[in-house]
């Protein structure tokens, strides 16, 4: 098996996973070995809770993973009792240098495409690549009909009866978060290539241009030219009332949104975005994490943040406040001043070690904050970011927003967005806090062209 290395904090990653695996592996091969199975070894887990049993693991988290192996698991569960693992790893072109030719290869690919970049100012999103495009193409908002009979179609009888009861206001759900995760389901049905292509079409004729990652990491990117945009496509939400947003017509602003990075990789991209782009007028971060005093769903908005790869503490400016974001969220609650700890990764994150971040009023746990305040500390300092130190980046000459939605409650054992179905309530927070940005853009930009 071979893995890209995007920056050092995948090696933080992959190695305790790796470690992981083969202690898991391991253990069960000893107790599935410990086991007289008399040659016959379907009769043994033909009975979910007598496999359980022999495993020392509750029913639930067996259940879990044999919805993971699927019908290859009597197969895979052979191989695990035949011979144990010793995995070897051998890191091949792993210098910083190597990092930064990724990186700027990257770029390259982006650039090449959009040359705009180049000389346009721009706001950096570093979010996803699904709810900045439906809350400014409009495209799914206009298939709606289409989206329905699709449900209709191939009988999706649960989701159905939540549209009906969207519909008829007996839940608290948004019509457009829901047309957005059916958009999702049917882009991956055998009709998927059909649509896409039409998809396409019709954000070329808005003015955005998809740039997906080619042969380096796996970060796709978005480039939004704000004059092409119809405000007539927009998500209702995004225009209050009769606001007449006429006046993005004339503004020269790009907006490059990137899927979320993975740890110091994203250090690595706004240093390289901030050193070829024209200017930059704001950057916004958008991205899941770990809370310790809230549940799934809750957005968390930090103003200090403690990066565990400098050793800094950062005090940062924040353009968002819990009023932005509530009016958009239906189910979680909105938790500003919150400090925010950047770990190098978070699989070892044991109880006993968050409960220190506990103790220091650290609430909010994720992996790439403190690389992108390095990075912009880098942007208005002429220096080198320091390290243990605690920074305070006020007076920056851009605008920073910083929103976290709380996808896991490691405090709870099993508690996250990949222990069960997430539904469309995912999608509750990504476009609250994604609305939150993009009124916050709108607004920016009529005060700039009314200088």
């Amino acid at each position: 098996m071979a893995c890209i290395i995007a920056s050092r904090s995948d090696i933080d990653d992959i190695i305790p996973l790796l470690t992981a695996y083969q202690i898991e592996w391991n253990k069960l091969h000893r107790l599935l070995r410990r086991v007289n199975l008399g040659g016959d070894l379907p009769t043994v887990w033909k009975s979910h809770q007598n496999l359980a049993e022999i495993l020392n693991m509750s029913l639930e988290d067996l259940e879990r993973w044999h919805s993971v192996w699927g019908k290859d698991f009597s197969i895979r569960l052979q191989e695990v009792r035949e011979e144990p693992r010793r995995f070897r790893v051998r890191l091949l072109s792993g210098s910083l240098i190597e990092y930064n030719r990724a990186t700027d290869a990257w770029w390259s690919n982006i650039a090449k495409a959009v040359p705009d970049l180049l000389s346009r100012p721009i706001y950096f999103i570093s979010s996803n690549t699904h709810s900045l495009a439906n809350l400014l193409s409009g495209f799914a908002l206009q298939n709606r009909n289409e989206l329905q009979g699709y449900l209709e179609q191939d009988r999706h009888e649960q989701l159905m009866e939540e549209w009906r009861q969207i519909q008829a206001q007996q839940v608290l759900s948004s019509e457009e978060n829901f047309l957005y995760y059916v958009f999702k389901k049917y882009i991956q049905s055998p009709k998927g290539p059909e649509v896409l292509a039409d998809r396409n079409k019709h954000e070329a004729d808005c003015g955005i241009v998809r740039v997906d990652s080619e042969h380096f990491f796996d970060v796709d990117a978005q480039v939004f030219s704000l004059s092409q945009l119809n405000p007539d496509w927009f998500d209702p939400r995004i225009a209050v009332g009769e606001e007449d947003l006429s006046f993005l017509r004339e503004s020269d602003a790009l907006i490059l949104n990137i899927d979320y990075p993975l740890g110091l990789s994203a250090y690595n991209i706004l240093t390289e975005v901030a050193e070829h782009v024209g200017k930059i007028l704001g950057v916004y971060i958008l991205g899941k994490a770990a809370t310790l005093n809230g549940v799934i769903g809750d957005v968390m908005i930090p103003y200090v943040v403690h990066d565990e790869h400098s050793r800094n503490t950062y005090l940062c400016p924040t353009a968002f406040s819990a009023a932005d974001v509530t009016p958009h969220l239906n189910y979680g609650t909105v938790l500003d001043n919150q400090k925010a700890v950047t770990v190098r990764g978070t699989f070892l994150q044991n109880r006993s070690y968050m409960d220190v971040f506990y103790h220091e009023g650290y609430t909010d746990i994720e992996m790439e904050a403190g690389p992108y305040l390095s990075a912009v500390y880098e942007m208005f300092r002429p220096k080198r970011h320091p390290v243990d130190e605690i920074v305070t980046l006020n007076n920056i000459p851009f605008d920073l927003g910083i929103l976290h939605y709380a996808s896991d409650t490691p405090m709870n054992k099993g508690h996250n967005l990949g222990a069960g179905t997430l539904s469309y309530y995912g999608m509750d927070p990504t476009y609250a806090t994604a609305l939150a940005i993009m009124r916050r853009i709108i607004a920016l930009e009529k005060d700039r062209l009314a200088d």
